[in-house]
């Protein structure tokens, strides 16, 4: 066992703790040649309703699928950090040609074939991803370790509370992940070994005479992955896993890329040539070299786009659990017992004793309880506590409710969110609720949220699960105190009162709220480190086709230099057309990236996880970072082209000749 584990004789724990007469699960073994499924349909033909037979196999699935979501949405975060990575290939690459454009010339007119310069590109391509695959696989063990050691399996998620993991690698995942590094690193590189391809031998060999590329354009590829991500959106998850909304996600950056010539032409188009000569230097600079520009719009549309769209999710569920958490938690005090298992409760006389302290003015107490119901394997829980249909609104935060009068013999129940997704418990559902060992008639009146149970939950009046189960235990008490006393006063009284202090957890609202929105920002730390990667990758992008630019127009810088044009001037024009090229990027990443959001809101979590949250845009941060972005494409445009502000400047130009 992995966990903290303490093994105590059956007889003594059910004495000790109050279950009497009372087991929590029964292993069976059978016999030699039993057939399995006739052995269980009869052992299920004696079960009394809320108990669940299961394998041992089936018991593994359930603990996979608890998260299943939570791993798939890291794998997607991993892919997006490839997919980005594959933009840093590109540019790189895209690098190379420029700064290698004379030699591959050279090679093409000494016989140099253009499937041999193709297959050199790629192999140069493929020698990347090799390397960056190698390194990448030996630091991610590395961070894995670090990561396990400080966060534990979940990152601070709570999934596996108490568990010490063992760091496992596998060499068949190793090789996937290597290989998919290196095939992203060929694929990034397929358009800089066309290009090497089709440079003009003759024209190349003359030095600064650099053939025009036009826009390629590709509107109806655009348009095609945008339709296609809409109808990606419609089809179910699969297997609980939300893969159609990544499938959209993906088309719909895909088709932003294709988009960029578009965008690079309609948005430089549009600058009017006036001002200084090196401000019109700049912008014609920007409408001749359209191709060239949609390298760095792309890096900067790609990165910048899903960390807003990152942003947004994170900064909206934060929002929404703070909120959530300030509506399920109105009380001054909470009292819960132990950690809240099967096993801990308040008995009559402890909630007494806890009702009758001084300074409580108001004690509610709960109930938790997990139950067995047909669906989903995960844990099914029900939550006793005094609720009516005149009150439930002012204690859950409800969804939808039905207005019309519930059933007659019905037992009103308020259903979470995931309760609809796994168990088909939609408002006005009737459904057979197991409890104490017979089954009730129940009608769920709403739906609420809920963000700590994912196999679904139910609220009731704890009144009718006494009256159903003769069970008045509770699981925790909600206290609110008298006016002008202090939480850590009565804290002491009960612990006092109780004379039991380490059997009780005694929590302010305030605390629990604290402590739950550190292990979210600990949890969501790897999407925090994936933004700035991503942001320094729509950097270099910038910082690449700003030094292949600088590259190809040396006898230009050079002759501007001849004509009285200062480094400073030359400086503030190639600074402009990194400032022009990052905002092109940075508008387009905030819309395309707050599309994204809300495909990540109100479908992938919720098909994920199986709950829904209010978007919430983090405007003053978007806005200084959109800021800080751009003044940055400026300066990393600036500092890339300081080789041709200090290069000479008749040799620049004696190259021409």
């Amino acid at each position: 066992y992995r966990q903290p584990l303490g093994m105590l004789d059956i007889g003594t724990a059910q004495w000790r703790l109050g279950r009497l007469g009372r087991l929590d699960r029964v292993d069976l073994r059978l016999a030699a040649g039993a057939d399995v499924g006739a052995v269980r349909a009869r052992i299920e033909a004696l079960l009394p309703p809320g108990v669940r037979l299961t394998t041992p196999g089936e018991a593994s699935d359930d603990a996979v699928r608890l998260s299943r979501a939570y791993r798939s949405n890291l794998t997607a975060l991993a892919l997006v950090a490839l997919f980005t990575g594959a933009f840093l290939v590109y540019a790189t690459q895209s690098l190379a040609v420029a700064r290698r454009r004379r030699e591959i010339a050279l090679l093409h007119a000494m016989g140099m074939t253009v499937r041999e310069q193709v297959a050199a590109a790629l192999a140069s391509g493929a020698l990347v991803g090799v390397l960056g695959s190698a390194l990448g696989v030996a630091l991610g063990v590395l961070v894995a370790r670090a990561g396990l050691a400080a966060f534990g399996a979940d990152l601070g998620a709570g999934y596996f509370r108490g568990i010490a993991p063992d760091l496992e690698v596998r060499p068949l995942e190793t090789l996937v992940f290597f290989l998919l590094g290196v095939a992203a690193a060929v694929a990034a590189t397929l358009g800089p070994a066309r290009e090497a391809a089709s440079v003009p031998a003759a024209a190349a060999l003359k030095a600064g005479d650099e053939a025009p590329l036009a826009a390629r354009r590709h509107g109806w590829i655009a348009l095609a992955l945008v339709i296609a991500a809409g109808a990606a959106l419609l089809l179910p998850p699969l297997e609980g896993i939300a893969l159609p909304g990544y499938a959209a996600i993906a088309c719909l950056m895909l088709g932003a890329v294709f988009l960029a010539p578009t965008l690079s032409h309609v948005a430089f188009g549009r600058l009017r040539l006036a001002g200084p000569a090196w401000l019109q230097i700049a912008i014609a600079q920007l409408r001749g070299t359209a191709r060239r520009s949609t390298v760095s719009i792309a890096a900067v549309l790609v990165s910048f786009g899903l960390m807003v769209a990152m942003a947004i999710m994170v900064y909206s569920f934060r929002v929404s659990l703070d909120d959530w958490m300030q509506r399920i938690l109105p009380a001054d005090v909470y009292v819960r017992a132990g950690s809240a298992g099967l096993s801990s409760h308040l008995d009559a006389d402890a909630q007494a004793t806890i009702a009758a302290v001084p300074g409580v003015a108001r004690a509610d107490f709960v109930r938790f309880q997990d139950i067995a119901l047909p669906g989903s394997g995960l844990p099914f829980t029900i939550i006793a506590r005094p609720v009516d249909e005149t009150t439930v609104e002012s204690i859950l935060p409800i969804r939808r409710k039905d207005t019309a009068p519930a059933p007659p013999g019905t037992v009103p129940v308020w259903a979470s969110e995931a309760a609809l997704d796994l168990r088909g418990l939609d408002v006005g559902t009737v459904f057979e609720l197991p409890l104490g060992g017979q089954v009730v008639r129940a009608s769920v009146r709403g739906l609420w949220r809920d963000y700590e149970r994912p196999g679904g939950s139910i609220v009731m009046p704890r009144e009718a699960f006494v009256r159903y189960t003769g069970d008045d235990r509770a699981t925790t008490a909600a206290l609110w105190l008298e006016p002008e006393v202090q939480p850590d006063e009565v804290s002491t009284r009960i612990r006092d009162a109780l004379r039991r202090g380490g059997d009780y957890e005694i929590a302010m609202p305030r605390e629990i709220r604290r402590l739950s929105l550190a292990v979210f920002d600990r949890t969501f730390a790897v999407t925090y480190l994936l933004e700035a990667v991503a942001v320094l990758i729509g950097l270099f992008g910038i910082s690449a086709s700003t030094s292949s630019q600088v590259l190809a127009r040396r006898g230009e810088f050079g002759m501007l230099r001849h004509l009285g044009v200062t480094r400073g001037e030359i400086g503030r024009m190639l600074a402009f057309e990194g400032a022009a090229l990052g905002a092109v990027g940075v508008a387009t990443g905030l819309v395309v990236g707050g599309v994204v959001s809300l495909i990540l809101v109100y479908v992938v979590n919720r098909q994920s996880f199986h709950w829904t949250m209010d978007v919430h845009v983090p405007w003053l941060g978007l806005a200084a970072l959109s800021l800080v972005l751009i003044a940055a494409a400026a300066l990393t445009a600036a500092l890339s082209g300081r080789q041709a502000m200090g290069d000479d400047v008749v040799r620049a130009v004696k190259e021409d000749w």
